[in-house]
């Protein structure tokens, strides 16, 4: 038997290697300014994971009143990433030592592609990633599977050969439903307790210790 190849390790964007909610909660905020309808802050970050048009949904009169919305979203956000992003701690060097291991990495995010690639030059990490899934990939999102077995095809691994690290529901929900091991991340805006009834295979208090974990998952641990 030959010796089995390193992990494949797919990565939320929101939450997960960036920590893009001040700026998503401010984007909102901006784009229901006014509006009598409008979701809470709480609301709007149960819905992160999902793409930007489901979100707006239960909210909006009508799908031209959606796509306006849309557009005035994507237009603050624009403006204002990169004073409202920030990075997380360790992320950069965990990213280093993967890539100096062997592991191929990528990104399904349900954000969409120009502001995916902006985030991931943001924290530095564009370099790294093997595969960049976004909203304008596929059509179809998670907490779907597709878009994961999406980055997997483009990186020519089976589900079994790799990790998907999230830090929503919607993540677990897509990591398991497309057969490869889910990993929580803790650090993002979801809790612990939020998190345990989609039961990913393990949870991660600090991306730093993702390293460590890799191994344990391929040793059968």
């Amino acid at each position: 038997m030959p010796p089995a190849r390193p992990l494949a390790v797919l990565f939320d964007l929101d939450g997960t290697l960036v920590d893009s909610i001040a700026l998503l909660l401010a984007s909102m905020n901006h784009t229901f300014e006014g509006r009598p309808v409008r979701p809470t802050d709480a609301e709007w970050i149960e819905g992160l994971g999902t793409p930007l048009p489901t979100q707006l949904t239960p909210f909006v009169e009508s799908e031209e009143d959606r796509e306006r919305l849309v557009q005035r979203y994507r237009a603050f956000q624009q403006q204002r990433h990169d004073s409202l992003m920030a990075k997380y701690d360790g992320v950069a060097e965990t990213l280093a030592l993967l890539d100096e291991r062997g592991h191929p990495m990528g990104i399904v995010t349900s954000k969409g592609n120009a502001m995916m690639d902006r985030g991931l030059r943001f924290i530095g990490a564009d370099g790294y990633m093997k595969t960049a899934i976004g909203y304008d990939s596929c059509k179809v999102h998670k907490p779907d599977p597709f878009p994961v077995r999406l980055a997997l095809e483009q990186l020519g691994y089976a589900p079994e050969e790799a990790v998907f690290v999230g830090d929503s529901p919607h993540d677990i929900k897509s990591g398991n439903a497309a057969g490869v091991t889910s990993i929580a991340a803790l650090w993002g805006p979801f809790t612990r307790e939020s998190l345990e009834p989609y039961e990913p295979a393990h949870f991660l208090a600090t991306i730093t210790d993702l390293p460590a974990l890799l191994e344990r998952i391929a040793g059968g641990g």
